[in-house]
């Protein structure tokens, strides 16, 4: 029987187009459910919209558009993204469908009919820009960190859930749950120093979002409808993939889904996940990338200009939990210098001369300077982008073995389908990377994608050298 394997991103809020920020992540998750489909696991890849958001109405309202058309219309930005760079989903998830809705008022009611959710009055600052409620001493200067702007003092009526009543399970829970270690600790600390108050789950002010099933003058908060996205998205047919093996998320969002999320579970009466992985921001001359902050990247315009792959593979060159500068230079330069020179140039001219000279069966000694157990630890701990250092420290090998041995002038039949065995290697532990390079590879040397090809000797076939898979820019 397969293992099963479900991973999901955060789901996107609609008020304006995504910006490279949200291609990383996207990235991300698609690179590691593409490994485990590699290794033969059942997976489901979940991603999808926030629309039911206060600051998706004020973005309607600005345009003077109905909401429901505003966010049809915005949802569609992020479906082309995840087209435009290959993003493997298996369901694209939108909160103003009615599945969804049935699901958050059931699993509100759950909760309710617990006796721990219940009515009272909120007073304090609300940062739109977080969806969230926000202490005096998280400001500073006067302004939310994440969004630099002012939050509104707001006093109203609302229902909250007994979060403080979790807070010993939750600590408990958190120790397994968080990678980086970094970013484990920041919520433990949180914990440990700061008294865990109860979560306002539903408000009155709002004329935009989902009913609460107890009370239809009340919507329900943003943050409790949207987590609960990663239940009402987990099904193909009458099968739920549910408890997520792996949620990827950004830094930002890391209490929502550390704190909030698995006490909300837990007082639903459901199983917790087993992963939050969550990602540093991408930056810009050591600045987020945001819309709100105006330094916002369209990967839609980028991927148009330079390709998926081009796109995919700097973004997952840089760490995956440490902040990292986003910059075209840097993608030009990696572009030429490792796509175009080592990887692209290793597979043309070993193609050409398979095609002209042929290749003959033996035993891969070349192969034994892969470091594929690496490989699969990397995975494992989510270091993509060291992964992806061990298959291009491989690709640097095989160019070496070229040099030194002069395949061009020896034409040695025997040691060019080394090269091109170990090229099936390379093609194959790419894939979660730059999958339509990999595929390309894999129709020029004829094997089949998969992890289990990896130890198997490439069968002769016939090989005929292929387009130029990078240009240089």
């Amino acid at each position: 029987m397969k293992k099963k394997f479900y991973i999901t991103t955060a789901i996107d809020y609609v008020n304006a187009k995504p910006h490279i920020g949200h291609a990383f992540e996207k990235v991300i998750a698609d690179a590691l459910a593409r490994w485990h489909r590699l290794k033969g696991d059942d997976v489901f890849f979940l991603t999808g919209t926030d629309e039911n958001a206060q600051k998706n109405a004020l973005a309607a309202g600005e345009e003077g558009i109905p909401v429901q058309k505003f966010v049809d219309r915005n949802s569609q930005f992020f479906v082309e993204l995840c087209k435009r760079l290959n993003i493997s989903y298996d369901r694209f998830i939108r909160t103003t469908e009615t599945e969804h809705k049935k699901t958050a008022q059931r699993i509100f009611r759950k909760v309710f009919n617990k006796k721990d959710i219940y009515k009272g009055k909120y007073e304090g600052y609300y940062c739109t820009g977080c969806e969230a409620f926000i202490t005096e001493k998280d400001l500073v200067n006067g302004k939310c960190p994440e969004h630099n702007k002012e939050p509104e003092w707001v006093s109203e009526d609302s229902y909250f859930f007994k979060l403080s009543e979790y807070k010993e399970k939750i600590e408990g829970f958190v120790k397994n749950y968080i990678v980086p270690e970094s970013k484990k600790n920041e919520i433990l600390e949180r914990l440990k120093s700061e008294e865990l108050k109860d979560l306002c789950v539903a408000r009155s002010r709002l004329d935009w979002g989902i009913e609460t099933p107890i009370n239809k003058n009340f919507k329900i908060y943003v943050w409790f409808d949207a987590l609960i996205n990663y239940i009402s998205g987990a099904k193909k047919g009458k099968k739920s993939y549910w408890p997520a093996d792996v949620h990827v998320i950004g830094k930002g969002i890391n209490w929502f889904h550390s704190v909030i999320w698995p006490a909300i579970l837990l007082s639903a009466g459901y199983k917790p996940p087993k992963k939050l992985l969550v990602h540093g921001y991408l930056t810009v001359n050591g600045q987020k990338i945001s819309k709100s902050l105006g330094n916002a990247i369209d990967p839609v315009e980028l991927a148009e200009k330079y390709g998926a792959d081009s796109i995919r593979y700097n973004l997952l060159r840089g760490s995956t939990f440490e902040d990292f500068d986003f910059s075209e230079s840097e993608l030009i330069s990696r572009n030429n210098n490792e796509l175009a020179n080592k990887l692209g140039n290793l597979i043309s001219r070993v193609s050409a001369l398979a095609e002209r000279y042929g290749i003959e069966k033996t035993s891969n000694k070349l192969l034994k300077n892969l470091k594929l157990n690496e490989i699969e630890k990397s995975f494992e701990n989510f270091e993509l982008n060291k992964a992806l250092s061990l298959i291009f420290e491989f690709i640097d090998k095989c160019n070496l073995y070229v040099q030194e041995n002069k395949i061009w002038e020896t034409c040695n039949k025997k040691q060019l389908y080394e090269l091109a065995d170990s090229i099936k290697a390379i093609g194959i532990l790419l894939f979660p990377f730059i999958p339509e390079t990999s595929e390309k590879i894999a129709k020029i040397f004829n094997f089949k994608i998969s992890f289990n090809e990896i130890p198997r000797l490439l069968k002769i076939t016939k090989i005929k050298k292929g387009e130029i898979l990078f240009k240089k820019i």
